[in-house]
């Protein structure tokens, strides 16, 4: 197999392997970032603030029903990554087959229910008149081109699990360039308003998803990846199923529990819509480190499992989240000192602002502590241990952010719902240092080396 853009996490200094694995990655988030940020700009400066927030509570929908199959990416993702840390090759090229066929199975139902269950959503979401037709436009557009989603995060997942993370990054720069060229075309010149954002949106991934096959069949063709399904493998499948629907449920019924909290935000009104939508863009910047770390944390854990390198698991478990949260409360300090002038691109309404610049304060005050509980759950993750950060994760957003947000909105007020943030982070944190310290299932895990090492050396005295 092609080595030459591979990093072994089982072998070296864990930090130096977690960032180069990391900083490709990073870059990819900066170049997604830009996909809904230029969306925002565009939008902005040709359209009116109503058109913002429709973009803004669209991308909730979305997510409902696109976070459960790219949670089965992320399953494939941890066992080609455990493949290849045991040097199975027959193993990756089932798992690439049976992931080329969850493509489909997954991306045209998506597209199909996704039209019909827009409108549903978004009246759940008590989208206000003046938002919802651009906003069911948009949901219904971008939903049409799910399979392309869903097909690029498949393979990047792949990718990742072959400790390949700088191929995805090549993939976005070209539709990155494709969408903000599509974005001031079809908007700008032609004024589609927000269903040309949707369009570009949704032909610039799609490219991003055959440029990656291209590549995969290219530079690992011993794979025998292809473009359409040839089947799937039934040992895979329910491999693949047991690590990844739990994480795949996780993601979208947390997504459906953010669309639970979209109803409070919009029931302050359009303006505090548009400035909760803004605030996004810039914690979304400031926070690019959190996914880049946590996606080499899963390859790291996976391939060291697949390994049996537990000396390095236990090493990486205080290593990466410590510098998961230190990175991230940096970055978070920062953009706060900057928020104003970085706000001030999207609009200039003044209380849009204002309330923007407030929610940026809360949030990045307090990202850090999500940072190290997702890479603490990152790690638990690529062993295939989901069920209790699955838990944690449904507990921190239905049990924790959701009902406090309700409290606040009815105690104080609905315009500081973002203090439930910091309340559901720090629950989230200490369940899973909790976790590290008391599990007997985890704890387990890490006395295995010890074990080992204690027979081989009693073994050598003798």
């Amino acid at each position: 197999m092609n080595n030459t853009k591979k990093i072994d996490m089982t072998q070296g200094p864990i930090m130096r392997n977690i960032m180069l694995f990391a900083f490709p990655i990073v870059l990819g988030n900066i170049l997604q970032y830009l996909y809904t940020t230029v969306d925002t700009l565009v939008i902005g400066r040709y359209c009116d603030y109503t058109a913002i927030a429709a973009v803004g509570t669209s991308s909730q929908p979305v997510e409902v029903l696109l976070c459960i199959f790219l949670g089965i990416g992320t399953g494939v993702s941890i066992l080609v990554s455990q493949h290849a840390g045991a040097g199975d090759r027959k193993g990756l090229k089932d798992a690439c087959k049976t992931a080329v066929s969850f493509v489909y199975l997954c991306g045209i139902p998506v597209s199909i229910a996704g039209w019909f269950a827009a409108p549903l959503i978004l009246r759940f979401m008590d989208v206000p008149a003046d938002v919802w037709s651009n906003a069911l436009l948009y949901t219904r557009i971008v939903l049409c081109g799910a399979i392309g989603n869903i097909g690029y995060n498949m393979n990047a997942g792949i990718l990742r699990g072959l400790g390949d993370s700088r191929a995805s990054l090549h993939f976005l720069m070209v539709s990155t360039v494709v969408n903000i060229v599509l974005d001031v075309l079809l908007v700008g010149s032609f004024g589609l308003g927000v269903p040309g954002v949707a369009l570009a949106t949704g032909i610039a991934m799609f490219l991003a998803w055959i440029v990656s096959i291209v590549y995969i069949c290219r530079r690992y063709p011993e794979l025998d990846f292809t473009f359409f399904p040839r089947g799937i493998v039934r040992s895979e499948f329910r491999a693949i199923l047991s690590v990844g629907l739990p994480i795949g449920l996780n993601n979208s019924l947390f997504s459906f529990g953010h669309v639970a909290l979209q109803t409070l935000i919009n029931a302050q009104g359009s303006l505090f819509m548009a400035g909760w939508s803004i605030a996004g863009r810039v914690t979304g910047l400031a926070n690019m480190a959190i996914t880049g770390i946590s996606s080499a944390a899963t390859t790291f854990s996976g391939q060291n499992y697949g390994a049996k390198r537990i000396d390095r698991l236990r090493s990486g478990q205080v290593i990466i989240p410590f510098s998961n949260g230190a990175i991230t409360l940096g970055f978070g300090l920062l953009f706060i000192l900057v928020r104003y002038p970085i706000l001030r691109l999207f609009t200039e309404e003044a209380q849009v602002l204002a309330l923007g610049a407030r929610n940026v304060v809360i949030m990045l005050s307090c990202q850090w502590m999500y940072a190290v509980f997702n890479a603490i759950s990152c790690i638990v993750n690529g062993t295939g241990r989901v069920r209790y950060t699955t838990l944690i994760n449904l507990m921190m957003l239905w049990a924790v952010r959701i009902p406090s947000a309700y409290l606040i909105s009815r105690l104080i007020g609905g315009r500081y719902l973002m203090y439930s943030f910091p309340i559901s982070f720090g629950f989230g944190m200490l369940s899973m240092i909790g976790y590290f310290l008391f599990s007997p299932s985890w704890r387990a895990l890490m006395g295995e080396h010890r074990i080992g090492w204690t027979k081989r050396a009693a073994a050598a005295g003798k």
